[in-house]
């Protein structure tokens, strides 16, 4: 189950993702705005990270207008990885390196193709382990305070 999430600037990117895994019947749960009237993405980014971190979806999609604001608020979030994505490499390296559990998109930078692209390739991805594992864990320690 994934968790998606948007202000007003990313709503229309979040339709045409919500489409994308409608196509291909991936379940999710949209905690974001339905509207194009200014809201606060701080807001729709802690429902989604909320969920993700509670287990309530494994992962998470949000959108703003750049994707930097909202993956910003997601992670203040206690083990959320929000990465901001912009190319399908990048997508497939926060997974496959970083084992981000949340995607950013920018519905003001990311043409609606490219984003459908980026989340394939984010959802097709694999964490590798190994010495990615290791920096995690240094990354955990941080968020408890610990000096690496």
């Amino acid at each position: 189950m994934i968790a998606l999430a948007n202000d007003f600037a990313g709503l229309e990117l979040k339709n045409r993702i919500k489409e994308y895994l409608d196509s291909i019947d991936e379940a999710y749960m949209d905690f974001g705005s339905s509207t194009e009237e200014a809201v606060d993405y701080p807001v729709y980014a802690l429902k989604a990270a909320g969920a993700v971190k509670d287990h309530i979806c494994d992962r998470g999609i949000v959108f703003c207008g750049t994707g930097i604001g909202i993956s910003l608020a997601a992670n203040k979030v206690k083990g959320i990885r929000c990465a901001v994505c912009t190319d399908c490499y990048s997508a497939r390296m926060a997974k496959e390196h970083n084992n981000a559990n949340m995607l950013a998109l920018g519905g003001r930078v990311v043409g609606r193709e490219l984003a459908v692209e980026i989340v394939k390739a984010w959802l097709r991805a694999e964490f590798q382990g190994g010495v990615h594992q290791k920096r995690l864990d240094m990354i955990a320690a941080i968020e408890e305070g610990e000096h690496v």
